[in-house]
C-alpha cells in the first residue's frame, strides 16, 4: 500500500512538474487599432490649452512639454 501510494504521488509530481513546461499557442486576434493620441481619453483632467480631438493643439501641447518639463536649462530659466 505505501508503495502504491508513493508512486501515485511520484506520478502525479511528475504530471504537474511537466505541465508547468508547456506553452499554449499565441494565436492572437490580430492587431488591435486604437483611436488617435490626440483623440483624447473623455477625462475632465486635460491640460488648459489643449482641445481634445485637435491635433494641431495636441501637437503644441507636447512641444511645450518637451520644451518646458524635460529640459533642464529652459525649466530653471522659466520666470
Amino acid at each position: 500500500m505505501k508503495r502504491i501510494v508513493s508512486t501515485l504521488s511520484m506520478a502525479l509530481a511528475l504530471c504537474a512538474a511537466l505541465s508547468a513546461c508547456s506553452e499554449k499557442p499565441q494565436t492572437g486576434g490580430g492587431v488591435k487599432h486604437d483611436a488617435a493620441p490626440y483623440a483624447g481619453t473623455g477625462s475632465n483632467f486635460t491640460q488648459p490649452g489643449w482641445t481634445t480631438g485637435d491635433k494641431t493643439s495636441w501637437e503644441q501641447q507636447l512641444r511645450t512639454r518637451q520644451q518646458y518639463g524635460q529640459n533642464e536649462y529652459s525649466r530653471n530659466q522659466k520666470p
